[in-house]
């Protein structure tokens, strides 16, 4: 290639780079401030009630990009899409509601993005992926870290930890659950996504009917809460989350999450009166520490480039928050 020909290649991927870069930018805040958003919402909706709302115009978003792209309609393996549907979607948004119902939104945030500690664990049992390296002391640090926020000792004050937990987990077989299907099907990622949050919805769509109790009550600020969740937490923060990803490398893109939490705190604190102290603001410490050692080890993998055996492809891992 010639060096007039090769120029204006390299224009196009620094540009490129440079959306990528606006993308990841306006993701941080819109993901993080969700979890205020949503703990607002829970005000005037059961959680059933708003997840299920949520995930069906989330559904409706995301089924019109999928028309306006041309994507393919057809659903993508069945067997696995109803299993990461009822992990990353289902069970997700079941305990990261209940979580907000009963805790606060930053320890509620924080705790649901250590889902990619889960997932090295479950890795390490299902997949044989050995920890190496940075990645031991941060599973050690966000261990600490978990101890520390949800405090089990304080039965009282535990269950909100526990459910976000559980929320992180069930994210993080989500998950495991698309890398295993990545081995065996190439599938289109806003497709498993729209479908997978179908399938997810309809138990929550059951469940919110069987426990409804009145409501919701359909206030301006109500209102708002949900377009917020549905459309810009949901639906435009996954096309943005999927271009910064083919934007930009993975472990960069890593890193640029990592100011989700740290927001989510910050807006809980400034917004909802949420002070962490004591030993919960020395766990949050702590965990935000460990995704920043793991988005370091990301960007490390991404300047050697991919591994032999993984295709140069990279697995799509962040949930939708609800």
């Amino acid at each position: 290639m010639t060096a007039s020909a090769a120029a204006p290649s390299t224009a196009k991927a620094a540009h490129s780079r440079d959306l990528g870069v606006v993308a990841l930018a306006m993701i941080a805040p819109l993901w993080g401030y969700s979890w205020v958003v949503s703990k607002v919402a829970l005000g005037y909706s059961d959680p059933f009630t708003f997840a299920a709302l949520s995930t069906v115009i989330c559904v409706v978003c995301l089924f019109v990009v999928l028309a306006v792209t041309r994507r393919p309609l057809r659903p993508p393996p069945l067997g696995w899409t109803a299993l990461i549907a009822l992990l990353q979607t289902t069970l997700f948004a079941s305990f990261t509601m209940f979580a907000l119902s009963t805790g606060g939104a930053g320890k509620v945030s924080v705790l649901a993005y250590t889902m990619p500690f889960w997932l090295l664990l479950l890795a390490w049992v299902f997949l044989g992926e050995r920890l190496r390296g940075l990645q031991w002391p941060a599973v050690g640090l966000a261990f600490a870290g978990l101890v520390l926020v949800v405090r089990p000792w304080d039965i009282g004050g535990a269950l909100s930890g526990v459910l976000a937990c559980a929320g992180g987990l069930s994210w993080a077989g989500g998950a495991l659950a698309v890398k295993l299907m990545q081995r065996r099907h190439r599938v289109d990622v806003i497709s498993l996504t729209a479908w997978q949050m179908a399938l997810g919805g309809l138990p929550l769509i059951v469940a919110a009917l069987a426990t409804r109790s009145g409501g919701p009550h359909w206030t301006l600020t109500f209102s708002l809460c949900l377009a917020y969740s549905a459309v810009l937490a949901n639906a435009v923060c996954w096309v943005l989350w999927v271009y910064a990803l083919r934007a930009l490398p993975a472990g960069v893109a890593g890193l640029g999450t990592l100011a989700i939490p740290v927001l989510g705190v910050l807006a809980a604190w400034l917004q909802q009166g949420e002070t962490p102290a004591g030993v919960e603001a020395i766990g949050m410490v702590l965990i935000v520490v460990a995704l920043a050692l793991m988005a370091a080890v990301g960007v490390v993998a991404g300047r050697r480039g991919p591994r032999a055996g993984a295709g140069g492809e990279d697995t799509v891992l962040l949930p939708v928050i609800d």
